[in-house]
């Protein structure tokens, strides 16, 4: 008898534990999208969008003001159109520019909005001009090898030579 009121309880916990795990992926899983209607669609242009990913925050003075919905290379530019959703309640100027940069080291990829100064907002279906492709680690750190190997190679090359007759 105590052997099944043991399996029981133990069944129960471990059907609690699942349901939580599923609660939880459920949760963080699901979008936060507002209404369409309380929306814009702005887009953007990009050299290099680096590992941005669709659902990625778009962030203004740290606040997230809207996600990033879609990333697809324009076939004429061969740059990355970056198309993004943003709260209507979060105005931008005309002249706001936007720069993928990553939260932490090497942490996650969003997109940064710096307001600018033009008296005309932004509207649905907008392009932001002004753009800041993704730092990429890699290439950052192969410039900085290639300027110390040339800095290695001109040291060696221009070192003094002492032309003074001996004596």
């Amino acid at each position: 008898m105590k052997r099944g009121l043991i399996d029981f309880w133990v069944g129960l916990f471990v059907a609690a534990g699942i349901a939580s795990l599923l609660f939880l992926a459920l949760k963080v899983s699901s979008s936060s999208t507002l209404p369409k209607n309380q929306t814009y669609m702005l887009t953007a242009n990009f050299e290099n969008v680096g590992g941005l990913k669709t659902r990625a925050p778009i962030k203004s003075a740290g606040v997230v003001v809207g996600r990033v919905t879609r990333i697809a290379l324009d076939q004429k530019t061969y740059m990355a159109r970056v198309t993004m959703v943003l709260d209507k309640e979060y105005e931008f100027s005309r002249d706001t520019s936007a720069q993928i940069l990553t939260s932490g080291l090497l942490g996650e990829q969003y997109i940064g909005l710096e307001p600018g100064a033009d008296d005309k907002m932004l509207k649905d279906g907008d392009q932001l001009k002004i753009t800041s492709s993704a730092v990429i680690l890699e290439q950052l750190i192969s410039r900085f090898l290639f300027s110390k190997a040339q800095e290695g190679g001109q040291a060696t090359n221009n070192a003094p030579t002492n032309n003074a007759p001996e004596k």
